[in-house]
């Protein structure tokens, strides 16, 4: 392994343990259209929103988000479709095992489990799936 990419993956790996931060905010609420009484036909029912994945989210807010979030080590940013869009190309089994063990690639650097080596799969995971969606 080259120095550089150890060194690298050292930093961001100290970055997260010394500055675990937690993004919180308040979700959106819309409120429907008020409906009048002269409206006779009945409006199809609205689609019900995905379910938010709040575990990917959290997960992303404490850990992930310190490289991703500015694009650290080669860290493709949430919501950069052309950088994700070669990765996303590649599925989701290719992404989750680069979160989970690690990877040095011609952009840059992941360490496994964003160097958070206490961070469950199923959070990994979640994580993954949360950047994805935002970078489709």
């Amino acid at each position: 392994m080259c120095k550089k990419s150890l060194l690298l993956m050292v930093l961001c790996s100290a970055t997260l343990v010394a500055c675990g931060q937690k993004e919180e905010t308040a979700a959106a609420k819309t409120t429907p259209a008020p409906q009048s009484a002269a409206t006779t036909v009945a409006a199809a029912p609205a689609p019900a929103p995905a379910p938010e994945n709040e575990l990917g989210k959290k997960t992303f807010g404490s850990v992930c988000s310190m490289c991703h979030a500015a694009g650290v080590a080669g860290a493709p940013k949430p919501g950069d479709k052309a950088d994700w869009g070669p990765r996303i190309a590649q599925g989701n089994d290719v992404l989750y095992k680069h979160a989970l063990e690690g990877f040095n690639g011609s952009k840059g650097a992941m360490p496994a489990r964003g160097g958070s080596t206490s961070l469950p799969d199923e959070a990994v995971k979640a994580a993954v799936d949360y950047m994805v969606a935002q970078s489709r």
